[in-house]
């Protein structure tokens, strides 16, 4: 079986973000569900936009949508575990925002999993993809 396999870019974390396991984020194996995960991720990925002034619904004028998500799982993590989410965010490409978080347990620092999202801004109007404009890129690479 091939595993997906990421590389978290270390140089462009922007943001960390604490978060702990709630009881209902647990599956029947008894550890962080793959849906909860996503969740958290989520949360994690508004606080760092919110951090740099952005939203995900209004992000140089337009909202954004997730395109594509990946995720290496690494090791559990059980309630109550206090977690830390680093949040990357490499220079964004033409049409694509590319966040990759790593989510560490706190107490030892072992990463439980590595995600990728690509998100991609949309004209409401059209429902089509568009470039991302110049003055989002400088924010979100910190050159603003």
């Amino acid at each position: 079986m091939e595993r997906v396999r990421l590389d978290f870019p270390e140089a462009d974390i922007r943001h960390r973000h604490p978060l702990t396991v709630r009881v209902t984020d647990m599956n029947y194996g008894r550890h962080l569900g793959h849906d909860a995960l996503v969740s958290l991720l989520h949360e994690a990925r508004i606080s760092a936009l919110a951090a740099l002034g952005l939203a995900e619904g209004d992000m140089g004028g337009y909202p954004s949508v997730a395109a594509d998500l990946a995720v290496q799982y690494q090791a559990e993590a059980r309630w109550p575990d206090a977690l830390v989410v680093d949040t990357a965010i490499p220079v964004p490409s033409r049409k694509a925002i590319t966040v990759y978080h790593r989510i560490r347990r706190e107490v030892d620092a072992v990463v439980v999993a590595t995600a990728r999202l690509n998100l991609m801004l949309v004209d409401p109007a059209e429902g089509r993809p568009v470039p991302i404009p110049g003055p989002l890129r400088d924010c979100l690479t910190g050159a603003a």
